[in-house]
């Protein structure tokens, strides 16, 4: 795999592979999704990997503004902060780039 090819990807854009991730192929998946990564989403990317590597699940969106909630107070643990930063599907669009599964009860 070169610095500018995606591993295999499902359908909707996961990575079949868990263990293809990395910073890099975070970066392609973020363009993919017309993101260019700042400080901002790798603080986000880092809990949700964190959440996964404790839990082996990706958080739904509920559980991400938890997580930000509590790590960063409420001005950053809220929908519309991570909607600013991931669109319109943070929980899932996040998980995506942080090479992780699809999240349950995501639409």
């Amino acid at each position: 795999m070169s610095a500018y090819s995606l591993p295999r990807c499902d359908k909707e854009g996961f990575l079949l592979d868990l263990n293809d991730w990395s910073a890099e192929i975070a970066d392609l998946l973020a363009a993919r999704e017309g993101l260019l990564l700042n400080d901002a989403h790798w603080e986000v990317l880092c809990l949700i990997r964190d959440f996964y590597q404790r839990t082996e699940m990706a958080p739904a969106m509920r559980p991400l503004i938890k997580l930000a909630y509590d790590a960063w107070g409420p001005e950053r643990g809220s929908s519309i902060y991570l909607m600013t930063l991931f669109g319109g599907s943070p929980a899932m669009t996040a998980a995506k780039i942080a090479g992780l599964p699809r999240p349950t009860n995501c639409l």
